[in-house]
């Protein structure tokens, strides 16, 4: 069964910790940059709802179903973002991985593959997950391909499955990675940071 407990990862330009309050001000830098609250098929808070968008991850966290992380800029200690383990299900070792969104300035640079490496290894290689899974919404176009490079299979669309921020309802298409195809993956996303990027 998997035993979600708070854990520091860290690999290349990123570093995850455990999110909490003392993170609220990085947040929200964070998410100024681009605006992002502004985006439609996201989850990342407005400015003044950043403290409450840190006390509902906790709160997840202490019932069990939800691991969140500040992402941490290693070079300059600045959080450029969040992500989280989330529908957390113990007694079939099966999690997701999500509530991810990151600054504009690191977006289409190492920093996503290198998170997803790190929560990636840690689920399979050591809480001994079989399965992992992603979700997004049916329009969030940019995420289904980040999705879909790391390797992940599209299982299907849940329909009018979600509430979108604006009050609208989403369909939201469901990804998944098991445990025996995690070895391949590893070995794609090892490449995919090893090779050079162009300026």
């Amino acid at each position: 069964m998997l035993d979600i407990t708070p854990v520091t990862l860290q690999r290349g330009p990123v570093r995850l910790e455990p999110l909490g309050l003392q993170h609220e001000e990085g947040l929200k830098a964070a998410a100024a940059d681009g605006e992002l609250w502004t985006v439609r098929v996201t989850s990342v808070p407005e400015p003044q709802q950043t403290r409450a968008y840190i006390d509902a991850a906790l709160a997840g966290q202490a019932a069990g179903h939800r691991l969140p992380f500040a992402v941490i800029e290693r070079a300059t200690g600045q959080v450029i973002g969040c992500t989280s383990y989330h529908d957390i299900v113990p007694a079939i070792d099966r999690l997701e991985i999500g509530w991810t969104w990151y600054a504009r300035r690191v977006q289409r640079s190492a920093v996503n593959t290198s998170c997803k490496l790190l929560l990636l290894e840690h689920a399979f290689d050591t809480l001994g997950a079989q399965l992992v899974g992603w979700r997004t919404d049916h329009y969030n176009f940019a995420s289904q391909r980040a999705i879909e490079r790391l390797g992940a299979r599209k299982d299907g669309v849940l329909r009018h499955h979600a509430l979108r921020r604006d009050g609208t309802v989403r369909d939201t298409v469901m990804y998944s990675l098991a445990r025996g195809e995690w070895p391949e993956v590893r070995a794609h996303l090892l490449h995919q940071l090893d090779r050079p990027r162009e300026a």
